[in-house]
């Protein structure tokens, strides 16, 4: 976003003098500096914007990453404002830029965590509207952290510090969003309803799976159903119009399959020729040869190979696949997406093993060369112990004695700082790249990080709180670390807009205006905290 402030900030000043002079005497109380300022600080007036903004990072990355696989991205899924404002801070801060970062919102935590009826599964009975919800009110929190931090920056140029240059090349917190919705919530026109929602809200880049919308289920469970391809497509060309209509024309629709671990389907697909694809998908039922006179009343009946056979159905009517024909699905499912407006592929595996995932995806690959993983760096996988499982049998097969290790029980805290530990997580920490270099790894994310540190640290604070160490226990775990570490929310009322808002009140009442940072505000305690960062470096971390 380099030059953009400055370049919204002189168009917005001239347009604002304009209108003074056009307004005349009864504009005299509007300061033409201050509502540039204003301006500029909140460059993207709409949820469509934002889209039209991101989509096009998004696109760029595509293109720098087919160039260059080591051009991966990534992104962590959050479930408030809050969350996801706190994480593109830190992102900024430690990392000074937001280059190849993103946001994921998942279904997952839109289910278990925003839904009006309270926690649910990841089944789709939680409202569409909360989905749309929660991509805007991120998007709020975002638009503010650029204005707090704009804020500052103006403010300390009216002080005389020289920050000009920071201010020209500021980089915006917005970044691109890939929002997951479901199987679409209903048929193709309910889609098409949701992802205009979705897209004015901001999202550039929706995430849409294969299964059955009324019985979805989440992808690391069991009972998945999914839907014949030309429904699939339907779907596909459901959110691609929403982008169309939308003045979105870059817009990202990335294509999820659940075949690797789905068993049934709920249609047999009426095939018009051999070999098209509801041939293709018909092929995968699982069936049993049969004869008219043997056939039972009501039977469903269809020809394979020149014979009759029957498909086997299960009391509740849903058809099943034949066994191990899942990978192959998952391949046809990829390759049909893509050849059918598909940008970026998605495929949920049981564990995150490499050579599985490039398997599949190199067969994809040889039809599709440019095609793109989205990758699901799970929480539902026990990452340490499926690691520590592959490490085990590589030193094994390399003749190496493993009598130490037992392999049943290879989470064993003993084993924490081992030779296998190492290597397992030596491959932990490179996966990202290796997935990326090795399996057309373009994004990956996690779905829940946020849901999981969020119980780990109350866990840990509420053990200790309200044990021996009472307050202490807040203090040396929280604001301490929080004081120390720079964390931006330590000074909680101006990360919420307080002086923000005391600018504001500036501008509109002027001498008169009543202001919350003057000196009994407590968050002047914590003004010192450059100082006590330089102190910090000479101390232990245990101090």
């Amino acid at each position: 976003m380099k030059n953009l402030q400055q370049s919204n900030y002189c168009s917005a000043l001239q347009t604002v003098q304009n209108l003074k002079e056009k307004y005349g005497e009864s504009w005299k109380s509007i300061s033409s500096e201050n509502a540039a300022r204003m301006i500029a600080q909140n460059p993207f007036k709409t949820g469509l914007d934002i889209a039209k903004y991101t989509a096009s990072i998004m696109r760029k990355d595509m293109a720098e990453y087919d160039a260059d696989s080591s051009n991966y991205t990534q992104s962590l899924g959050c479930w408030h404002g809050f969350v996801a404002q706190q994480k593109m801070i830190a992102i900024k801060k430690h990392h000074k830029t937001t280059n190849k970062k993103y946001l994921y919102l998942s279904g997952w935590m839109v289910a278990a965590l925003r839904s009006e009826f309270g926690p649910l599964p990841d089944q789709s009975m939680h409202e569409k509207t909360a989905v749309p919800k929660l991509i805007h009110e991120i998007y709020q929190f975002l638009r503010q952290a650029d204005a707090i931090e704009l804020n500052d920056l103006f403010r300390r140029l009216e002080n005389g510090e020289d920050v000009q240059e920071q201010i020209d090349n500021f980089e915006t917190h917005i970044v691109p969003i890939i929002a997951d919705i479901d199987a679409g919530f209903g048929n193709e026109e309910a889609t098409y309803l949701l992802a205009k929602q979705m897209i004015q809200a901001g999202a550039c880049a929706i995430q849409i799976e294969n299964q059955v919308s009324d019985a979805k289920q989440c992808g690391h469970q069991d009972g998945k159903v999914t839907v014949p391809h030309e429904d699939f497509i339907a779907k596909l060309n459901a959110v691609r119009y929403a982008f169309l209509e939308l003045g979105v024309e870059d817009g990202i629709i990335v294509a999820r399959t659940d075949s690797e671990g789905a068993g049934l389907t709920q249609k047999l697909p009426v095939s018009k020729e051999p070999g098209d694809l509801a041939s293709q998908y018909l092929a995968f039922i699982q069936a049993e040869e049969t004869s008219i006179i043997n056939a039972k009343e009501d039977d469903v009946l269809f020809k394979r190979d020149g014979k009759l056979v029957k498909p086997v159905r299960l009391p509740n009517g849903l058809y099943k696949f034949r066994e191990h024909t899942n990978i192959d699905r998952v391949v046809l499912d990829c390759i049909t997406s893509l050849q059918n407006g598909a940008d970026l592929l998605w495929i949920e595996t049981p564990t995150p093993n490499l050579k599985q995932i490039a398997h599949m995806v190199n067969r994809v690959k040889a039809v599709v060369p440019n095609a793109k993983l989205v990758y699901n760096n799970s929480p539902s996988f026990n990452w340490t112990l499926n690691f520590r499982k592959q490490a085990y049998e590589e030193m094994l097969s390399s003749g190496k004695d493993m009598s130490f290790y037992d392999k049943d029980n290879l989470m064993d805290i003993k084993y924490d700082n081992s030779e296998l530990s190492n290597i397992a997580d030596d491959k932990i920490r490179s996966f990202q790249k290796d997935a990326s270099n090795e399996a057309g790894g373009f994004h990956h994310l996690i779905t829940l990080p946020t849901y999981h540190t969020t119980a780990l640290h109350m866990n840990d604070l509420s053990e200790n709180y309200f044990g021996e160490d009472g307050m202490l226990a807040y203090v040396k775990k929280v604001q301490r670390q929080e004081i120390r570490k720079g964390v931006s929310c330590v000074k909680h009322q101006r990360m919420a807009g307080s002086d923000l808002g005391d600018d504001h009140k500036t501008f509109f009442s002027g001498e008169q205006a009543l202001k919350a940072s003057g000196k009994k505000n407590t968050s002047h305690q914590f003004e010192n905290n450059k100082n006590e960062n330089k102190a910090i470096k000479k101390l232990p971390l245990t101090a």
